[in-house]
């Protein structure tokens, strides 16, 4: 799926000082408990954002799924605050507020916004670099893929296993975002190899995106396929999976290769948390000594963003958005869904049937109108010939079902990246009767 670049817009003067935002309403994907999908509810929130000093308020338009939710939402994701609690590290919207001593933002930047959780909501205050600038024609759908993925990538690829020209690089799951991200950073660097596992349905796409040799993991051994056309194996392998794949993975390295551990996607086996999967994940893990790593001249590497400084993750930022601007980059858009549709767009992830970027829009999504009735007088049945049937009519009013009573629950307020005012009984109970939540 494809999006519609974004004009850019046109430097105004700046905005003068803007005061406290008033009472807003906002919705708000919230974590209400470790499980399946109807754990994530959607909640309609009316608050008063505090945008302090270094902050600025954002609406945000587009938000990026990552695996790391679907990890979350089943308790298996650390950096994660406990429920309940706003998922979402990755966002784009436009300024609606800054707070003092904010020089670089102004009301009405496009922006990117990156944060360790609480980006699933229309409204966010987050501290200023934490934005970074939206290139001209960029959609904000394509703001909210490419953060975290390419982040990921681009860290890997170069920082760790110091990718250059000649190399063979095995990408597992190639046509996931991670997967596309690294394929066309390695296409920027010249006579690189890659290798990329996915299933059969997605190896157009994804030799369209750079991968030289797809492999089908469902049908094929994917060792047995890379040795065959690479008897000596490759140079770098970034593994999301675990297990005893991370095992294959090491096996595969040429002397002075590098193995890059990012995930544990083989822990994922249903909508909730499968501890013999968890456990068979882990005794199969990889394991082996400093002297065993000398006598192989091979490397191991782990790499999880949510531990990273932040600026290292700015610099990377700024280092991605140049390469979008030159062309050499840019995400692919799977699918979008609103936020009413979330449990769709984490089972489309988690059955692994996506290409490319999810991505999930807090917008109200639009009622179909009905259908237009055909033009032209109806036709009229004939009337039935004989006598008609005689009988009492049925008595008594039409069934319906019962009103719904009771209010409906409110969930507490998600822990978002902006500090909310403290209230008092009275303010709270006020509030809870304006918030509404429903399963999604």
């Amino acid at each position: 799926m494809s999006a519609e670049p974004v004009p850019p817009e046109q430097p105004g003067p700046p905005p003068a000082a803007p005061g406290p935002p008033g009472p807003l309403s906002w919705r708000a994907l919230v974590l209400t408990g470790h499980g399946g999908y109807d754990r994530v509810k959607l909640q309609v929130r009316t608050h008063s954002p505090q945008v302090g000093a270094g902050q600025v308020l954002v609406r945000v338009r587009a938000c990026g799924l990552n695996f790391a939710e679907l990890l979350g939402r089943q308790g298996l994701y650390d950096p994660l605050p406990p429920p309940p609690v706003v998922m979402g590290m990755e966002a784009s919207g436009l300024i609606e507020a800054v707070g003092e001593d904010v020089k670089e933002r102004r009301v009405g930047d496009r922006v990117i916004v990156l944060s360790r959780s609480g980006l699933w909501q229309e409204v966010v205050v987050v501290p200023a670099d934490h934005t970074f600038l939206m290139p001209g024609g960029m959609s904000f759908e394509e703001g909210a893929a490419l953060p975290i993925n390419y982040l990921t990538a681009y860290l890997m690829l170069f920082e760790l296993a110091h990718l250059r020209p000649g190399k063979k690089v095995l990408v597992h799951m190639a046509a996931g975002g991670v997967g596309i991200a690294a394929t066309q950073l390695c296409r920027m660097v010249g006579d690189v190899t890659v290798f990329g596992t996915a299933s059969a349905s997605k190896h157009e796409t994804i030799a369209e995106v750079g991968v030289a040799h797809p492999i089908d993991y469902r049908t094929k051994d994917y060792v047995e396929e890379v040795r065959k056309i690479s008897p000596e194996g490759v140079d770098i392998v970034l593994d999301p999976l675990g297990g005893a794949d991370t095992q294959k993975g090491f096996g595969l390295l040429r002397p002075l290769g590098a193995l890059v551990v990012f995930g544990a996607a083989n822990c994922v086996t249903g909508q909730k948390k499968n501890l013999l999967a968890v456990a068979r994940t882990w005794y199969h893990q990889l394991s082996l000594s400093a002297l065993k790593l000398m006598s192989t001249n091979k490397a191991v590497c782990g790499f999880h963003l949510g531990y990273l400084d932040h600026p290292l993750i700015s610099r990377t930022m700024d280092t991605l958005l140049d390469l979008y601007q030159q062309g050499h980059i840019r995400p692919r858009l799977d699918r979008s869904y609103h936020f009413e549709e979330v449990a769709e767009a984490m089972r489309r992830m988690h059955e692994r049937q996506n290409v490319g970027k999810v991505i999930l829009l807090p917008e109200a999504k639009k009622e179909e109108p009905p259908a237009p009735k055909p033009s032209g007088p109806e036709p009229s049945d004939p009337e039935p010939s004989g006598p008609e049937p005689s009988g009492p009519e049925p008595s008594g009013p039409e069934p319906s079902g019962p009103e719904p009573s009771g209010p409906e629950p409110s969930g507490p307020e998600p822990s978002g990246p902006g500090p909310m005012d403290e209230e008092d009984a009275d303010t709270r109970e006020k509030k809870d009767e304006a918030t509404e939540e429903r399963n999604v």
